[in-house]
């Protein structure tokens, strides 16, 4: 399979061009990036682009299955409309143009919490998102909404409190189905879900993550 991938500079992103260029079932990989990122393989293409004119670079938006694990913080996006572009608007459209280039599989990160109709601003647009793409028609269309991240080397303090936080509580048996997930982990389950799921609409939870 050839895999395309937007995201792949994030932390979980990271983790999963790692994955994907070591697994034998992916012969190809392609990963949309804002500025080359120095890493070298034979099975890598690397296209540096205009997020915010991916049509520019729609001739290479051709595979099997598109990775989106593109998304921040609002600290880091500075506005909510900046989060939103980041979050929803460029997924889509990547996907948009993915599907009319006859991509067929469509593997989603999306959160926690994810709901069109939330009034939580994150949920709602990680919700608006996971409807819009499930329009696209893609043949197979995943979508993992994991709980905490446990990123390597994590400079969020406060990401690092609900980690510690969950993890007693895990360690006394409680609400388990939250525990933190390490993107590496998240990562090879990621990978994995094209050929584990048959085609079809699948959402995939925490505690199902963890059993895949």
């Amino acid at each position: 399979m050839k895999a395309l991938i937007i995201g792949a500079t994030g932390a979980t992103g990271k983790d999963l061009l790692d994955v994907l260029l070591k697994d034998e079932a992916y012969t190809e990989v392609a990963i949309f990036v804002r500025r080359a990122t120095g890493i070298a393989h034979s099975k890598l293409r690397e296209i540096v682009t205009d997020f915010d004119k991916p049509e520019e670079v729609a001739g290479h938006i051709k595979g099997d299955v598109l990775f989106s694990c593109l998304g921040t913080t609002l600290k880091a996006a500075g506005s909510k409309d900046k989060q939103q572009h980041i979050d929803y608007e460029i997924p889509l459209h990547f996907a948009t143009i993915a599907r009319r280039n006859g991509v067929s599989r469509m593997v989603l990160l999306s959160a926690y919490g994810a709901a069109a109709a939330s009034k939580v601003f994150y949920s709602r647009i990680k919700g608006e998102l996971e409807d819009q793409l499930a329009r696209l028609g893609f043949d197979q269309y995943i979508i993992f909404r994991p709980g905490l991240l446990l990123r390597k080397h994590t400079d969020r303090f406060g990401e690092r409190i609900a980690a510690a936080f969950l993890k007693l509580l895990n360690g006394v048996g409680l609400i388990r189905k939250f525990r933190p997930l390490p993107t590496a982990l998240l990562a090879e389950k990621l990978a994995k879900a094209p050929r584990h799921f048959a085609m079809g609409n699948h959402l995939i939870m925490l505690d199902k993550i963890f059993r895949l």
